[in-house]
């Protein structure tokens, strides 16, 4: 009998939207990020932030900007 007690968890659907607002917390930046399903999503590449604090995804156009908390 398959186990009808298992946990999903919840992921943002990936590159539907052009900016993200980032926090330390996500450091090393990737994208697609951990917390967005990957399965319909270009291949994860990690992306170095710029001196202003933001990157941009050469897949997806994805802008990522890091705040300062």
């Amino acid at each position: 009998m398959p186990d009808t007690n298992i946990e999903t968890k919840q992921t943002r659907t990936p590159n539907t939207e052009q900016r993200y607002r980032v926090s330390r917390d996500d450091l090393p930046l990737c994208c697609p990020m951990p917390d967005m399903s990957v399965w319909n999503s270009h291949p994860k590449v990690y992306l170095p932030l710029d001196d202003g604090g933001e990157a941009t995804c050469p897949y997806c156009g994805a802008i990522f900007s890091l705040r300062e908390d």
